[in-house]
């Protein structure tokens, strides 16, 4: 099992912008696919963003198109997250998650196809 460690979570301004890195550990990154979920303080955790194991496929849940960005460097075993133009609603704890998983990557991620998980970084934006 990789091992995920999140950072670059924060406070910011709404239209502000960050970049979340998530550094793997422990097993073939280029093996992956990786997604980015998030929990909001008192909702479900919910998908944001993914992306194949090679880079060439990425897919976002539609609140977040246009604004946020995935990413990975596979000879940095890093996937990113740049967020742009944030709003207060995406606020939360993201969590990247790891899919040992070469084939299509699906449009909308299920968490149970995801065996490893980060701890989570807190985003906050403010109003």
């Amino acid at each position: 099992q990789v091992q995920l460690v999140e950072s670059g979570g924060g406070l910011v301004q709404a239209g502000g912008s960050l970049r979340l890195s998530c550094a793997a550990s422990g097993g073939t990154f280029s093996s992956y696919a990786m997604g980015w979920f998030r929990q909001a303080p008192g909702k479900e955790r919910e998908f944001v963003a993914v992306i194949s194991w090679s880079g060439g496929t990425t897919y976002y849940t539609d609140s977040v198109k246009g604004r946020f960005t995935i990413s990975r460097e596979n000879a940095k075993n890093t996937v990113y997250l740049q967020m742009n133009s944030l709003k207060p609603e995406d606020t939360a704890v993201y969590y990247c998650a790891a899919r040992n998983y070469r084939g299509p990557i699906s449009l909308k991620p299920q968490e149970h196809d995801y065996a490893s998980w980060g701890q989570g970084t807190q985003v906050t934006v403010s109003s």
